[in-house]
């Protein structure tokens, strides 16, 4: 992380700005204490298609036997 005295900061935003977006992460500082840091955006994330969803689990062969009794039956029965 890059730490940059606030009058640069002035000076050269536009070009903070565009390092940010790029990834870096830029610490401006005033009299050696940090005020402000830009940082990279968050990524966007896609919304959830809960149709496919629903639509995957109703083709799914229900199961007789409780997940825990299946690993237990696994476990017990596999040799070491």
């Amino acid at each position: 992380m890059e730490r940059i005295n606030l009058a640069d900061a002035k000076a050269h935003l536009s070009d903070l700005v565009t390092r940010a977006s790029n990834g870096e992460e830029i610490e401006i500082v005033r009299r050696g204490k940090t005020v402000a840091r830009l940082l990279p955006p968050e990524p966007v994330l896609e919304p959830f298609d809960f149709d496919a969803l629903r639509r995957a689990t109703d083709a799914m062969t229900p199961q007789d036997e409780s997940a825990g009794d299946f690993i237990r039956r696994m476990r017990d029965s596999a040799p070491y």
